[in-house]
């Protein structure tokens, strides 16, 4: 494994400093919640070892979200970093070939790399609306194609597959005996259809999630992967045990009463997010120098820029920052051009948001 820090991680907020952040539009997730929020009292737990594929009870509410999956089909990870990792050194050598769309979250891109496969890239095309092309993920297959890899709904542009699309996928690593890797962390942040899980769909794919993003508590480290081939399974958890045994018993019981509560938290949840989308649309249509897809899922999007060639880009991002408080995540966080940039609407308030807004539009034209 050859490791190099990813740009998003090196430059993330955390990292930068939160205190010197006015208005925070780089995250990728609702607003962080508190255990007083969630209404969680502790039990004495013991703290022992768990069960290394995960809390039983946990897993089942995992399952229990989609037809075809049982408990025994579900493996809890640390976040879906953890997931994505244990996927990859899993399945992919220095020999074998990865077919991955792009721009992606870091992960999916950077651990392939460190392994030293080969990857071909599908890019998205903002003026086709981020639409993935089926044909043109079929075409760069190879026959040490061991993996596709694919997100939905897609980080950071919040552009959806239909089911036929996905449908399309899961017939195509079927009949090329490859293993299909869908990045379902947004899943429940549908504004439409909610798709099924990939992997309730085919024992060849992969579905991965995890409570950071639509649930906002990524402090807690709690992804999962899905996949009903027992096989690839055991190979999955053979990763974790080496990687750390097992995971966190505190973690897993918060992560419980959160599942439990799903369905109600999302059905208050959905609506002030498709607002906060309103809202950023509106400036959007105001703002001459700034366009994007809307999102059809999650609580991020991905801008484009529509300034002329001589525009200085870093100076923009420079005065962004530093003179108006108000951080974006840049294209180059995502290997694409810095007249992109990822724009979360779920994280901040309403009022910060609104905020962050009229400072880009101040940044452009300073």
């Amino acid at each position: 494994m050859n490791y190099a820090r990813m740009l998003i991680e090196k430059e993330a907020p955390e990292e930068y400093g939160y205190d010197r952040i006015r208005y925070n539009l780089s995250e990728s997730s609702i607003a962080d919640q508190k255990l007083s929020g969630i209404g969680l009292t502790f039990p004495d737990l013991t703290l022992f070892y768990g069960e290394h594929r995960g809390d039983k009870e946990l897993r089942a509410l995992i399952a229990a979200q989609d037809k075809g999956v049982s408990p025994d089909d579900v493996l809890v990870t640390a976040g879906a970093a953890g997931a994505l990792f244990i996927i990859a050194t899993a399945l992919l050598s220095a020999s074998d070939h990865l077919v991955v769309v792009r721009p992606n979250y870091a992960t999916n891109i950077e651990t392939p790399k460190a392994i030293g496969c080969a990857i071909s890239y599908v890019d998205l095309d903002f003026d086709q609306g981020f639409v993935l092309d089926i044909e043109r993920v079929k075409a760069e297959l190879r026959p040490n194609t061991r993996l596709i890899s694919v997100t939905c709904p897609h980080n950071p542009t919040g552009a959806m597959m239909t089911r036929a699309d996905l449908d399309a996928l899961v017939a195509l690593a079927d009949s090329r005996k490859c293993r299909l890797l869908v990045d379902e962390t947004y899943r429940d942040l549908s504004y439409g259809e909610r798709l099924p899980a990939a992997a309730s769909l085919s024992p060849n794919a992969i579905s991965v999630c995890s409570l950071s993003k639509a649930f906002g508590i990524p402090g807690i480290r709690i992804g999962w992967l899905l996949t009903r081939d027992p096989e690839l399974q055991e190979t999955f958890l053979a990763a974790k045990e080496q990687i750390g045994i097992c995971g966190s018993v505190i973690d897993e019981a918060i992560a419980r009463t959160v599942l439990e509560r799903r369905d109600a938290f999302l059905t208050s949840l959905l609506p002030d997010m498709a607002r906060r989308r309103d809202i950023v649309q509106g400036w959007i249509d105001g703002e001459k120098l700034v366009d994007w897809v809307r999102p059809q899922g999650g609580v991020v999007g991905f801008p484009r820029l529509n300034v002329n060639a001589g525009f200085d880009l870093d100076r923009f991002y420079t005065r962004l920052l530093e003179e108006h408080g108000t951080y974006v995540g840049p294209g180059h966080w995502f290997e694409m051009p810095k007249r992109f940039f990822r724009l979360g609407f779920g994280w901040p308030t309403e009022a910060e948001l609104r905020g962050g807004l009229a400072a880009i539009s101040a940044a452009l034209r300073g």
